[in-house]
């Protein structure tokens, strides 16, 4: 079973690899896809992450139970369905077509000018939508696969979060560092973007 774990591990590595490099500018302006780079960069990181689960389940799905018992599962479930609703809530604070990739393909227009977001839940956390992905990943990590599932999730989001973090102090600079010393990554323990 530890040679499952590394090849699952492996893809785990492979999508964020792959989704790290299609996000850099320089591959995106190499790439002859123009307005539909967006929308091509989700559909193919949509496949892969499924190729990648689909990869999980088939080595780790046979692997016996961890024993959880049922309050702790009834918690998990809860933290589960917990994270799905931070998901929701913090895509409402998003251009939903301009994060999808739709915008895009009808008005190509450069978004170097967009101000930095700090609505929402990007008031109390920098990345909600982690946030939610990771309560949805440690809420549902009830089985060997899913437990494996969450550590590599974990591990890509930490990583992209830090590749996140870099390309946005880029892009607004001192504007970013004050938010930044402000709000917290993740968990909304301290501060927050502006007072209500």
């Amino acid at each position: 079973m530890v040679l499952e774990h590394i090849f699952y591990g492996l893809a785990w590595a492979s999508f964020g690899l792959l989704h790290s490099v299609l996000a850099a500018d320089s591959v995106k302006e190499r790439l002859p896809l123009g307005r539909y780079y967006r929308l091509s960069y989700n559909g193919f990181a949509l496949l892969h992450i499924g190729v990648v689960w689909w990869l999980g389940r088939q080595w780790l799905v046979g692997a016996p139970p961890l024993g959880i018992p049922p309050v702790a599962s009834l918690i998990g479930d809860g933290v589960t369905v917990l994270g799905i609703v931070v998901i929701a809530i913090a895509l409402l604070g998003y251009d939903r077509g301009r994060f999808l990739g739709t915008t895009q393909i009808r008005s190509p227009e450069d978004d170097a000018d967009e101000e930095l977001k700090t609505a929402g839940l990007l008031r109390y956390v920098r990345h909600p939508l982690y946030s939610g992905v990771f309560l949805v990943l440690w809420g549902h990590a009830q089985t060997e696969f899913s437990l494996a599932t969450a550590v590599w999730g974990s591990i890509y989001l930490l990583i992209g979060a830090m590749y996140e973090e870099r390309r946005l102090a880029d892009r607004y600079g001192e504007a970013y560092a004050a938010y930044r010393e402000r709000v917290p990554a993740f968990i909304p323990w301290r501060g927050r973007a502006r007072p209500d």
